[in-house]
């Protein structure tokens, strides 16, 4: 059985959509690095980052960072479509999914935690921070649905969404992505709302965002 560190409205999102759509055995342990509890010192035990999220195998290695779970899970179960049996457009999938870590990942980190990146210590800096790094955030996402065009009905390079579907899905929740992509490359705010209405992707962000989950369409 997977055991998967997560928190609720967290990166680990898509790392328990694609368990979903592989059918393996899994069980959730709920610990961050924001809540101080028993599982948060389990995670450490296994991650010294505290990172989630972790996932450790049923032979009990340890893995983490999203992308790379990811990789693995589609690798791991081949049939479970979340890489492709293409090289070139497994490759694709790679690329994007090493790209959504770097740029846009990386971006929110920041937004959540300024006082890291910067010596200043007043407000109007944080603020400032953020500003030009939502601003990045946004150019990120712009570039990668340019790279990424997908026509109606379909997921990134096929007809059901796969691990790099996942990944943009949830990264793209932060930062006001989603707004941004609405009026800037439409195309893309509709493969979103495609992958978020897929019966496993539906499922597991329920749990992770009902307030959304029970919105009506548009809010």
């Amino acid at each position: 059985m997977y055991t998967l560190f997560g928190f609720k409205g967290s990166g680990s999102a898509s790392v328990e959509c694609a368990l979903e759509m592989t059918g393996a055995p899994y069980r959730i342990v709920d610990a961050a690095s924001w809540e101080q509890n028993d599982a948060l010192a389990e995670l450490e035990r296994v991650n010294p980052l505290k990172q989630i999220p972790t996932l450790q195998l049923p032979g009990g290695e340890i893995l983490s960072e999203s992308a790379a779970i990811l990789v693995h899970l589609g690798l791991a179960f081949p049939a479970s479509g979340l890489l492709s049996d293409q090289p070139l457009a497994r490759d694709r999938t790679l690329r994007g999914l090493v790209y959504i870590a770097a740029n846009c990942y990386s971006c929110v980190t920041i937004l959540d935690y300024p006082k890291r990146f910067t010596s200043a210590t007043d407000d109007a800096s944080f603020a400032a921070i953020r500003a030009g790094t939502r601003a990045r955030l946004h150019h990120h996402w712009d570039i990668f649905a340019d790279l990424h065009p997908v026509a109606d009905g379909r997921f990134i390079g096929r007809e059901r969404p796969g691990a790099l579907d996942l990944f943009a899905a949830v990264v793209s929740r932060w930062g006001g992505a989603r707004k941004h992509a609405q009026a800037a490359r439409p195309a893309f705010a509709a493969l979103l709302e495609r992958i978020d209405t897929h019966p496993a992707v539906a499922r597991v962000f329920a749990r992770h965002w009902p307030a959304l989950a029970q919105a009506p369409k548009g809010a």
